[in-house]
């Protein structure tokens, strides 16, 4: 597969062979959807938490006898039936969301999104992308002269540059990974994908061991 390769000026200095077996892969929407329902799952975090009778405050003794009293029989003021007691079959901490994907599976996911990002023009490739300082202003011209028109882009990194991770974080809608963290949820929450020459060998060898 050739696809359109741009320097950082926007301009078109020719064209790159994708390896096939990473970005001409087959798209199965039902896994991608498995794997991205796994990945929400496991990035969910437990919020909300109630007490059960036994972690509330108060309820050591008895509020009223047994008997003799004409009213109800209780044993603590802890108990659900009581306001400010404890609650009954609430969510508690306790609580795991997490789902299992074979590795296998995610890697397949992962294929298959760079696949479609490809047919649909979305990936766009760029001979190298540096910047001296980590301005803002430096990492948002160079996505005006881009295709992508500084909307709604991940950049992926073949390796850590801190000027670079700095200067997209301030832009809306901008954000950067590494190319070995890449995965499917990420990508789909983001129209464009833009990466070097260097990403690429980058994805090869991180998952095509």
């Amino acid at each position: 597969m050739l696809i359109n390769t741009y320097n950082q000026n926007g301009e078109k200095i020719g064209q790159t062979r994708l390896p096939s077996e990473i970005f001409n892969i087959k798209i199965n929407p039902d896994l991608v959807h498995q794997v991205v329902v796994s990945q929400l799952a496991n990035r969910r975090r437990v919020i909300a938490q109630t007490k059960g009778r036994g972690e509330v405050r108060g309820g050591g003794r008895k509020p009223w006898p047994q008997k003799e009293t004409g009213r109800a029989r209780h044993g603590s003021i802890r108990s659900p039936l009581w306001r400010g007691g404890g609650v009954t079959f609430g969510p508690t901490k306790e609580r795991v969301f997490k789902k299992r994907i074979p590795k296998k599976m995610r890697r397949k996911a992962l294929f298959m999104v760079l696949s479609g990002k490809v047919k649909n023009n979305l990936l766009i490739l760029l001979d190298k992308l540096k910047i001296e300082k980590p301005k803002t202003k430096l990492i948002a011209e160079i996505l005006k002269r881009l295709p992508c028109k500084e909307k709604s882009t991940l950049i992926a990194l073949p390796d850590y540059d801190k000027n670079i991770i700095l200067a997209a974080r301030n832009l809306p809608g901008v954000d950067t990974i590494l190319a070995g963290n890449l995965n499917a949820l990420d990508l789909l929450s983001f129209k464009y994908l833009i990466m070097s020459k260097e990403a690429i060998k980058v994805i090869k060898e991180t998952f095509l061991k």
